[in-house]
């Protein structure tokens, strides 16, 4: 039996999976800030990738990507699929959230990560959906220190459930079994 590929951004620097993920992880962070960016602004998604590709993305200030080179196909593909399938990807997101917190209660830097993340769970197959929810967790801890990483890993872990039925509890079992 092939183990799964492991994802988490837990390896050590240098290692070529870790350079790999980087680049992923990085892609997400940017597309965090640039979905911020179209929703504070008003900014066309085009004109605000290619303001990120131009004088954002790897400078050396680091704030965008945290300094990290960024899978510009993934990072444009995020902000533009996430823009264009934003009505279906609130859908998800308010099917899964306590009528208590509409999503236009949330912080803008929160609806960002969770349009994000349902977005890779509805359209981006080929990622794992543990991978997914515990990116955007990690995201999540980069902008909050309070409760929100766990609202955002309950709401990205229903959606996981509710789009993969089965994806995760079969990826558990796996990982049970190897570790006996």
């Amino acid at each position: 039996m092939i183990d799964e590929p492991d994802f988490s951004l837990s390896r050590g620097a240098g290692s070529r999976p870790s350079r790999i993920i980087n680049l992923f992880s990085a892609a997400r962070l940017a597309a965090v800030q640039a979905l911020y960016q179209i929703e504070f602004s008003g900014s066309a998604e085009n004109a605000v990738i290619e303001e990120f590709r131009l004088h954002r993305i790897g400078q050396a200030d680091g704030e965008v990507s945290g300094g990290q080179k960024v899978n510009n196909f993934l990072f444009q593909e995020l902000v533009n699929g996430s823009s264009k399938y934003r009505e279906e990807v609130d859908e998800k997101i308010i099917s899964v959230l306590d009528e208590t917190w509409p999503l236009k209660r949330l912080p803008m830097v929160m609806r960002c990560i969770l349009r994000l993340g349902a977005f890779e769970l509805i359209y981006k197959l080929e990622v794992p959906a543990g991978v997914v929810v515990k990116e955007y967790v990690d995201l999540a801890h980069s902008f909050f220190s309070g409760k929100e990483p766990g609202m955002v890993n309950g709401v990205l872990d229903k959606l996981a459930r509710q789009l993969r039925p089965g994806e995760l509890e079969a990826r558990l079992e796996r990982r049970e079994k190897t570790s006996k």
